[in-house]
């Protein structure tokens, strides 16, 4: 999709989890990129620095959208032509998202070897990365259970437990506030991100921190599964991660309520790292306090090029 259809789906929720929305808006970049006319290296900056940034304010919470358009991006400046830059930035967006998929994969490899026969599963939203965990693991032959919640306001639960019944995997739906009350039969939680920070705080579905709260206070293990370009390389240097709130007619329809009645609906809700047992990734299983390292390791140099960016 070009630039716009893709910020439209994009805010609309058509396009949904972080690295899908990472992929798509790499994917928007390329395409600009491949339909752009003209050779003045000037103007095709000026306009690549408009789509950028529109794609960027589509969903300020999630950093894979903003790791995924400067990865696209990288070393555009540089280029002699406008030419040059296009060809650049269609093989960024390509290695990009291949990358991408194979992150995915690899942390179902990798994660489930977390699961043994007999577990009983709990999962939140609709997390492609902790999917391929509980996808892998059943592939495998072994034999559990998961609870999926609904995952309000949306109900993104709706596509985990259908892809999951679909799989054949013994899945069943609650509402969000029985977390606490199927906790005591839960023996690991696998949950998605959308932003990991620096010091290992995960950024996540709203509900997240919740089911660490539950998890931490029956005693069940709590692994998240991210991708390592969900690290927020601007937290290094003390900037806050943003928190989305979205229309109020999520949760009641317009002439619902008194008019007095004031809504919040946060999109997201951060989760400490103390409640988190660790992170799967493509590179491994890390600890929270892993993440500086993991980040500084990757960017190198290039990492003071993101303050202030």
């Amino acid at each position: 999709m070009d630039v716009d259809s893709t910020v439209n789906a994009i805010k609309s929720m058509e396009i949904r989890g972080a690295g899908r929305i990472a992929r798509a808006g790499a994917s928007a970049l390329a395409d600009f990129a491949g339909s752009y006319e003209g050779d003045d290296s000037k103007g095709f900056m000026i306009d690549l620095m408009a789509a950028k940034a529109k794609i960027l304010d589509s969903r300020p919470t999630a950093v894979s959208l903003w790791n995924g358009v400067h990865a696209t991006l990288k070393g555009v400046e540089g280029c002699g032509s406008v030419e040059d830059a296009k060809r650049l930035i269609i093989a960024n967006a390509e290695r990009f998202n291949e990358g991408s998929v194979n992150a995915v994969k690899t942390i179902g490899e990798i994660g489930a070897k977390r699961i043994q026969d007999g577990d009983v599963i709990l999962t939140h939203c609709n997390s492609s990365a902790a999917l391929s965990v509980i996808k892998t693991a059943f592939r495998q032959g072994k034999k559990f259970k998961v609870y999926a919640t609904e995952s309000r306001p949306w109900r993104q639960g709706i596509l985990t437990v259908n892809d999951l019944a679909k799989e054949g995997v013994d899945i069943t739906l609650i509402i969000d506030s029985a977390v606490r009350s199927v906790m005591k039969n839960v023996t690991k939680v696998f949950v998605g991100a959308d932003t990991i920070t620096s010091h290992g705080t995960l950024v996540n579905k709203i509900g997240t921190s919740q089911l660490a709260l539950a998890a931490n206070e029956a005693r069940v293990q709590f692994y998240v599964c991210s991708e390592t370009y969900k690290f927020s390389p601007m937290t290094l240097f003390g900037d806050m991660v943003t928190i989305e709130e979205r229309d109020h007619e999520e949760v009641a329809k317009a002439g619902e309520l008194d008019p007095r009645v004031k809504i919040f609906n946060p999109v997201f809700d951060s989760t400490p790292s103390k409640y988190i047992d660790g992170i799967i990734t493509e590179i491994g299983l890390i600890s929270p306090g892993s993440v500086y390292h993991v980040m500084t390791s990757q960017l190198g140099d290039d990492i003071f090029k993101f303050i202030g960016d």
